[in-house]
């Protein structure tokens, strides 16, 4: 077996300006583009992911990132009134309500979209 001593996660993006701006205007994240021009986010409780550019990029329709929250509709309403649209499914089977929310169906979570087009949830954290 392998010694890891960390590990992180990545994703493309079409435009990394426009990414860095989400991640830390959108959704308040520490971000800071590296030499070689890639997007490092930290994200809270000390795991990191990376935003490289790609330009054949192809926006993933799964989600990428989860983002834990305690108050799904005080996220709801700071993610809308920054912009961003969490409404982003009406299949019966996500079972989404009028503000993007599915309720009911394990955690409460809404999904949305980086600017790549790429899906990030916001998801109530387990409390146990």
């Amino acid at each position: 077996m392998i010694t890891i001593d960390s590990a992180f996660s990545g994703f493309s993006v079409d435009d990394v300006p426009a990414a860095e701006q989400f991640y830390r205007d959108a959704l308040g994240l520490d971000v800071q583009v590296n030499a070689m021009g890639i997007l490092e986010i930290t994200l809270p409780g000390g795991g990191h992911a990376i935003a490289y550019p790609k330009r054949d990029h192809v926006p993933a329709s799964f989600t990428i990132l989860n983002l834990a929250v305690s108050d799904i509709d005080a996220a709801v309403d700071e993610l809308n009134a920054a912009g961003v649209v969490t409404k982003i499914y009406d299949d019966p089977d996500f079972g989404t309500d009028a503000r993007g929310v599915s309720r009911g169906r394990g955690p409460d979570i809404a999904w949305f979209r980086d600017p790549a087009g790429n899906v990030l949830s916001v998801i109530v954290a387990d409390a146990g």
